[in-house]
């Protein structure tokens, strides 16, 4: 059975950028080395850097050599070089885009009609991209023409739908492809079959049986050399309005009646849509942010925020948030979702954990059980991929004590080699399957749902919380939760 893609021009903006080096390259290297990619497939990288053709395959060969380590092969890269060719130019150059244009329409030996464009550059940048890409014939010349836009779309509410009806000037909805990798990734995909492959799971994923939710998405790196990007930035815009809400509306989604793209949107809006709205007035209630200050991870010591290269003096963007989510709908009314992430935290993690509810009758009273730890399930992310489920049963023995006991739901056999998230996505857009990727309503909701927050912050530009580098955040967070035996799970 042939599963490779079909034939293509793969057309990247910002090739020589830090994206291309630390995730695309990679990703498609490794598609390579499955073989799921045509002979056919070409692909264009598109940069500013006065290179040749022999510079730029010195740069990717040097790249893939330090990122891929003992797994780079010389042979496989010679074929996947051979795939590249490089295009000096400047987004703002007309003639670049004549000159691309050549390139792509060149005579070949087979008949192309997939053109992916991918923006790997500022969002500041993207609609200036695509006026001069439509300025240059593109949408007229090409019957499947995609782009493929990263994060964050927009900066707010406003922002966002200023940016998408600029790109609607000259590309359908269907044409663009808001890309959120997180959900390339094996365990959130999976989670889909686990709850509705499942009738096991799904009678209990629900208020009646569902304490609350937790969601955590922790990075033990601080900004590195992204100041310039995310000191105007911050955590809430950078990761939870998109990777964790994301994440946040599969936990929560309806089964959708099919499987296809518009139907798996469908229900996240839904979701979105559902969340109680935060108040204006009590927005510390349900939001908190901080700041990473000097500290100790993994024996070293590490700078704060504040004296990291590039931030602004004084700055209060936050490094850390945590915030509070009701979806007053059916299933969830009254079952708070905590969501938080943070850099500089002690360990690279990201998890999905479900608490259950104590068992109504307390049978156990007045023995070592009386104050048991309810079940949970948790859904890893990073850095294993898997998911288990937490009982308790009986030790052996003639006293009541017990044991957790880890019912573990291992979905690939030990041989199998799982795709990374990008590599899943890229797939997916040249083949045109747009189910993993974000419509625009999504991107609108979640905007609304955290534009207050994100109204107050902008006003409180003179404190913010700090917290230790190497730890789990402020102890301020604790604020946020319904209930007192509600507390942060940091082990997976």
């Amino acid at each position: 059975m042939d599963n490779t893609v079909g034939p293509c021009h793969f057309v990247i903006f910002g090739a020589t950028g830090n994206l291309v080096t630390d995730k695309l390259l990679p990703a498609l290297y490794h598609l390579e080395v499955a073989g799921r990619i045509n002979e056919d497939l070409r692909f264009v990288a598109f940069a500013r850097r006065d290179w040749n053709q022999e510079e730029w395959g010195q740069h990717m060969q040097l790249t893939l050599q330090d990122r891929l380590g003992k797994h780079y092969d010389s042979k496989i890269y010679e074929r996947f070089a051979r795939r590249f060719e490089y295009l000096k130019g400047d987004h703002d150059d007309p003639r670049a885009y004549e000159h691309l244009m050549n390139v792509l329409s060149k005579p070949c030996e087979f008949a192309c009609e997939n053109i992916v464009v991918y923006l790997a550059i500022r969002p500041a940048d993207f609609i200036g991209v695509v006026t001069q890409l439509h300025n240059a014939g593109f949408s007229e010349s090409f019957s499947k023409l995609r782009i493929v836009v990263e994060k964050p779309f927009g900066e707010d509410i406003e922002s966002a739908k200023m940016l998408n009806s600029r790109l609607h000037e000259y590309f359908s909805e269907e044409q663009i492809y808001r890309i959120d990798h997180y959900l390339g990734k094996e365990t959130v995909q999976n989670l889909l079959v686990f709850r509705f492959a499942n009738t096991l799971v799904e009678p209990i994923w629900n208020r009646n049986y569902i304490d609350h939710v937790q969601i955590t998405v922790a990075e033990n790196k601080g900004i590195g050399t992204r100041a310039g990007y995310f000191d105007k930035t911050g955590a809430l815009r950078d990761m939870l309005q998109n990777h964790l809400m994301q994440l946040m509306t599969v936990v929560a989604m309806e089964p959708p009646a099919v499987l296809d793209a518009d139907a798996l949107r469908d229900e996240k809006v839904k979701v979105l849509r559902s969340i109680r709205p935060i108040p204006k007035r009590a927005v510390s209630s349900y939001a908190f942010r901080a700041q990473y200050d000097r500290g100790t991870i993994n024996g070293a010591q590490v700078p704060g925020y504040q004296d990291e290269k590039s931030v602004e003096t004084h700055s209060t963007t936050e490094t850390f948030v945590a915030a509070k989510f009701y979806i007053d709908n059916w299933r969830w009314r009254g079952v708070p979702f905590y969501l938080r992430t943070g850099k500089r935290m002690p360990q690279q993690m990201s998890a999905i954990s479900i608490r259950f509810k104590h068992p109504p009758q307390q049978l156990f009273r007045e023995t070592p059980l009386e104050n048991i730890e309810p079940n949970w399930i948790v859904l890893s992310i990073q850095p294993n991929e898997c998911m288990h489920m937490e009982l308790h049963a009986k030790q052996p023995g003639l006293d009541m004590n017990t044991r957790t006991v880890k019912l573990v739901a291992s979905y690939r056999e030990e041989d199998e080699q799982p795709l990374e998230a990008y590599e899943t996505l890229l797939l997916d857009v040249i083949e045109g399957d747009r189910s993993l990727f974000i419509r625009f309503d999504e991107v609108e909701w979640a905007w609304r749902v955290v534009d207050p927050v994100l109204r107050q912050w902008s006003q409180d530009t003179t404190f913010i919380h700090t917290y230790p580098a190497g730890s789990w955040g402020p102890e301020e967070t604790t604020r946020l939760f319904d209930s007192e035996d509600h507390v942060w799970r940091n082990e997976i």
